[in-house]
């Protein structure tokens, strides 16, 4: 996509603001804008310092903030690039199930429906109490066997491309999916975990016996601008739950 000319002034500091801020603000604004997608390279950084009106030093300490950040990655002798999306972030990894290590879990859309949020859907989301969502049950299976239930909440329009999609069309990984049917990347997830017995709906579809004790992962994901895309809550068996975490 071209530069547009009127977005690229002299950059011009907020009061108290440095300047190298101002011009990371810029240029995350140009990503966000869809102007270098994710995995694109940004133009030379002499280009970029021209463009913005700024020297070169101050351009560099702009890219090792957003390089901070989590929003451009430096890439030695390559250049510097919008981190791509996240391809995943799987769930299986707080369970253990006894099979299947390292198998692909077979996704399922069980039902899809466009809802208007509820108060604590949209509180998640980002968006106003009663604004239209996409509501997804999924299935994810382990060698023919349900293991996980998962409650899905996509904000319209955003994902609008979804409504009518024939259930066999989606990819058993989500986030690669969203960006290839809807042009929205998965920059990062935040994950919280809660124990309670399973509700009897959740239990049917794990071929459990309703109360059995249970785990909900509750996800959050955000895009590159810091949006609330995706709000999941996955179900399972407690007693499969498995977390090990490394600390240095």
């Amino acid at each position: 996509m071209p530069s547009n000319p009127s977005r690229l002034a002299l950059v011009q500091p907020e009061p108290g603001q440095s300047r190298y801020a101002a011009l990371a603000a810029a240029l995350r604004q140009r990503v966000v804008d869809g102007e270098w997608p994710p995995g694109t390279a940004l133009p030379a950084e002499t280009s970029l310092a021209a463009e913005h009106g700024v020297a070169l030093g101050t351009l560099r300490r702009a890219l090792e903030l957003l390089a901070e950040q989590g929003l451009i990655e430096r890439r030695h002798g390559r250049g510097t690039f919008v981190r791509g999306g996240i391809s995943g972030a799987p769930m299986l990894r707080f369970f253990r199930f006894g099979e299947g290590d390292g198998e692909l879990p077979q996704s399922r859309i069980l039902s899809r429906q466009q809802v208007l949020a509820s108060a604590e859907v949209a509180r998640r989301l980002g968006v106003a109490r009663g604004d239209p969502v996409l509501r997804l049950h999924r299935l994810r299976s382990l060698g023919g066997q349900p293991r996980l239930f998962e409650e899905i909440w996509l904000p319209l329009p955003l994902f609008e491309a979804l409504a009518s999609l024939p259930a066999a069309d989606w990819g058993s990984l989500l986030y690669p999916f969203f960006v290839e049917r809807c042009g929205v990347a998965v920059a990062r997830v935040s994950d919280e975990i809660g124990f309670a017995p399973l509700a009897a709906a959740h239990a049917r579809w794990l071929e459990l016996a309703a109360g059995h004790p249970g785990v909900a992962v509750t996800r959050q994901a955000y895009d590159l601008a810091g949006r609330c895309v995706e709000l999941r809550v996955t179900h399972g068996d407690a007693y499969a739950f498995h977390y090990s975490v490394t600390i240095t």
